[in-house]
């Protein structure tokens, strides 16, 4: 059996696809949600869930949440004496989750889709695969948390062809993604987000505010006891706060009681700057997907940090309309993951339903260039697979070489939005011997072609002779992708193809350059424009700016001489 599972940085959830429908599997407590927490007990066993997170005030050197905001680094979390990777800890989460889908439907889970932040980055990705590895699942595919939500509101099912803006605000993660359904396809057309913003941050304030209002207490980090205490006070008033317009925050510190009260637009005040961070993902995902607000059928919330009025209003102000929410925004992950498990396991129901997703990062490689004074400056990211375009994909880039008689290229791969590459991810390396020349006289091309796995490959070769290097960037801890490596290759191989040798593109280019030679003049010089303009849309070698513009050119020439015969 394939489940699916939300792996959240609060709480997780697990569904399963069973009869047609997605369902939530109640874990041992007969909770749809579980705390994303490990504690470590008083005889050193092991307590995930709730009776962790219950822990965690008091026990705080020997309790640890939000790990998932560490998945893909080196960090290491200590529980009393022992030591635990994010992935080992999330593992422990997703053990838990599929001993309880088991014991509810008395088989066997073999597989698992696993829900990530759409910005999780590969090694955060990687980690996350790692981490169900661990737990005794095979990962059959990493989907996007914004993705899966798309699919918990049944946008498969719907006739309507217009964008949806998916709005993810979890615990520690916060993801905007805008799909649309078109011919049983649902394509995500891009994602924004931000990885360090969600509920956890929203608590983060009140404590702030809270011990800026008391005045008499230790610094951050002086007392982890009093921190646990206070940032779990902020978590009960956060939450108070969404059904009521004020509240009280009351805790208990060395034997004396403590109250605050804080009413709704106090929180509101000190969350600004965390509501101004949630309006640029917005903004980039509607410019990177050429979209307007009017043009969106919705805007649905997923995620419990949506529940927050605050959040609520300023979404309404940011689109000028009223959200969606009519899943249940903790549960809606969970249920998407159990869909798209169903099309893992081919269910006769999701049949016609086809997902594609998009790169959340951009990757590229470092060159390096002359500034004004002939200065050469290292260390500049030149992007080959756009974020946020639909994969698999495959990309093509020329570079040259900068010296006299240079005799090698060494190219560094990166995955990240920033132009300085130390800012970004390094994922590896590539050196090719290239034939010595003048500067600028000898080229190179660099393939990346990339797919939904997570494998990146890199063709490099020198034009005009037999030289070529390969590099491929996959994890290797992956045993599904190891086992069918070769299987993966050969679709990649078919993607390798630049979009100006397709048969359908050369066809049109062929048909302009006959129709330029058969006129003269003024049409002469409009249908060399429309041949400009095309081959423009063709450099871009994205399908969604080339299907138009071949459409466009084609119809031109059809104004020009009639319609082709053929």
């Amino acid at each position: 059996m394939i489940v699916g599972i939300d792996l959240g940085t609060t709480n997780s959830a697990i569904a399963i696809w069973r009869d047609g429908a997605a369902e939530l599997v109640p874990n041992s407590l007969g909770h749809l949600l579980t705390p994303s927490a490990v504690s470590m007990g008083d005889d050193n066993d092991l307590l995930v869930g709730l009776a962790a997170r219950e822990r965690q005030p008091t026990h705080p050197d020997r309790t640890v949440t939000a790990f998932k905001r560490f998945m893909g680094t080196a960090k290491r979390c200590r529980l009393g004496k022992r030591e635990f990777s994010p992935e080992e800890l999330s593992a422990l989460v997703l053990r838990s989750l599929k001993a309880d889908a088991e014991a509810y439907t008395g088989q066997a889970v073999t597989g698992a889709v696993i829900t990530v932040p759409a910005y999780f980055n590969d090694k955060q990705r990687r980690a996350t695969r790692r981490a169900g590895e661990l737990a005794g699942l095979a990962v059959e595919r990493l989907i996007n948390e914004p993705t899966a939500a798309a699919l918990a509101y049944g946008i498969h099912e719907r006739d309507q062809e217009e964008p949806f803006l998916v709005f993810d605000l979890g615990g520690g993660t916060f993801d905007v993604s805008l799909v649309e359904m078109f011919a049983g396809v649902i394509e995500v057309r891009a994602s924004a987000g931000d990885n360090q913003l969600g509920g956890e941050d929203f608590n983060r304030v009140i404590v702030e505010h809270l011990r800026e209002q008391l005045g008499n207490l230790p610094e951050p980090g002086e007392d982890s006891l009093l921190d646990e205490v206070l940032r779990d006070a902020a978590e009960r008033g956060r939450r108070a706060l969404s059904e009521a317009d004020h509240t009280d925050l009351r805790f208990v510190w060395r034997n004396q009681k403590y109250s605050y009260p804080i009413d709704a637009a106090r929180f509101a005040e000190v969350a600004e700057p965390l509501l101004a961070r949630l309006r640029e993902p917005v903004l980039r995902s509607l410019r990177d997907g050429s979209t307007k607000v009017d043009e969106l059928a919705e805007i649905v919330l997923v995620g419990g940090s949506t529940r927050m009025p605050l959040v609520r209003k300023a979404v309404a102000r940011m689109f000028g309309r009223f959200p969606t929410a009519t899943v249940h925004p903790d549960h809606a992950v969970a249920i998407g993951a159990a869909v798209q498990a169903g099309l893992r396991e081919r269910d006769s129901a999701l049949d016609e339903v086809r997902l594609t997703d998009v790169c959340p990062f951009t990757l590229g490689v470092e060159i390096s260039e002359r500034d004004a004074q002939g200065l050469i400056r290292n260390g500049i990211f030149s992007p080959i697979i756009e974020r946020n375009t639909v994969i698999p994909a495959s990309r093509v880039s020329r570079y040259y070489t900068m010296e006299d008689f240079q005799q090698k290229i060494l190219l560094k791969i990166y995955q990240g939005e920033a132009r300085d590459v130390e800012a970004n991810v390094y994922l590896g390396e590539l050196e090719i011997a290239v034939p010595r020349g003048k500067a600028n006289a000898v080229a190179v091309d660099c393939r990346f072609t990339y797919d939904t796995s997570g494998l990146l490959e890199v063709d490099v070769f020198v034009p005009g002779t037999e030289i070529v290097e390969q590099l491929l960037i996959f994890d290797r801890s992956d045993e599904a992708l190891v086992d069918n490596l070769e299987k993966r290759r050969e679709v990649l191989a078919g993607l390798k193809i630049h979009p100006r040798d397709l048969a359908v593109n050369a066809a049109a280019l062929a048909r302009a350059n006959r129709c330029f030679e058969g006129h003269l003049g003024d049409l002469r010089l409009y249908i060399c424009n429309l041949i400009s303009a095309f081959e423009s849309a063709l450099a871009t070698q994205d399908e969604r700016t080339i299907g138009p513009a071949r459409a466009e050119l084609l119809a031109q020439l059809d104004a020009i001489e009639g319609e082709s015969w053929l």
